[in-house]
């Protein structure tokens, strides 16, 4: 669910998260380390924790710090939603909408609206990150379909009925 996803990404009310878990709190968490210049050899090791991390403490500190950051970054940030009443697949009206979303919104190729001077993602080591401006990086690459905005004008419509 929705909901499911938001607490993934964000992690615990304590603070901790996994970004082996999360793609987006591994590239929060990845900029994070960068702009501060501050080196965690094991972030991003692995889908799961690697054997080495399990024995020493100093690096699972190191971890555990560095996602308490990340929850704190994305803990602040605003979410919108919108309600798209179908079931997802790779040709549901939500995949349609998030695919063509991102392609619009990515300034990977014409930029035209440059992200902010202290968006954390100009820090990021993956230069699709900085040039995109988005941490999504599925479909940056894309165009997109013009009929995508009737079908989110049409799902805001249903959201803002749905919330009253």
């Amino acid at each position: 669910t929705l909901w499911g996803r938001l607490r993934t990404h964000l992690g615990t009310r304590a603070g901790g998260g996994n970004h082996r878990g999360s793609i987006f709190r591994l590239h929060v968490g990845a900029a994070l380390l960068a702009r501060d210049r501050v080196c965690v050899p094991t972030w991003g090791v692995g889908s799961s924790a690697p054997p080495t991390l399990r024995v020493n403490l100093t690096a699972q500190a190191a971890e555990a710090a560095c996602e308490q950051r990340v929850s704190e970054y994305i803990g602040a940030m605003t979410v919108l939603w919108v309600d798209v009443p179908d079931e997802p697949s790779t040709s549901s009206l939500r995949a349609f909408i998030e695919r063509n979303a991102i392609a619009l919104l990515s300034n990977r190729f014409a930029p035209i609206e440059p992200a902010s001077t202290g968006w954390l993602g100009r820090h990021s080591p993956r230069d699709d990150i900085r040039r995109s401006n988005l941490w999504n990086l599925n479909h940056v690459d894309q165009a997109y379909d013009r009929l995508f905005l009737d079908a989110l004008e049409e799902a805001v419509e249903w959201t803002s009925m749905q919330t009253k």
